[in-house]
């Protein structure tokens, strides 16, 4: 049961960051525009979508899972003040949800850390 749950988390979590590249990739001026409302430069885009393609494909093949897990959850706590941002110069709710919920993400990124990958990985950890 341990190894179905882990690769279930690595497979969940790394569905969120694939799908972020994908966003990226067929809408970045949605992000472009979060990087530019705190005073950083839109081409920072390109590197995010980069690190969400990366990491999110080397959790689905558990590879490196615990720093991918690790670099994850500091992408998610820090990716969560943009929402946190956004929130407080609109009001907009559901940002502070999507600020909510990173933290959350990032709780199950280093649990993830400290658990592995599991036996069902290419490079399962020891």
């Amino acid at each position: 049961m341990t190894n179905l749950a882990l690769l279930l988390a690595r497979l969940l979590i790394g569905a969120l960051l694939v799908g972020g590249a994908v966003q990226k990739t067929l809408s970045p001026g949605d992000a472009g525009a979060l990087l530019v409302g705190l005073g950083l430069p839109y081409a920072l885009v390109w590197p995010a979508l980069v690190y969400d393609a990366v990491a999110g494909l080397a959790l689905w093949a558990g590879v490196a899972v615990r720093p991918v897990a690790v670099t994850a959850a500091a992408y998610c706590a820090v990716t969560s003040f943009f929402h946190l941002n956004v929130f407080l110069t609109t009001g907009d709710p559901w940002q502070m949800t999507i600020f909510v919920k990173n933290w959350a993400i990032a709780g199950g990124c280093l649990a993830l850390a400290v658990a592995g990958s599991g036996r069902w990985a290419v490079r399962p950890d020891a």
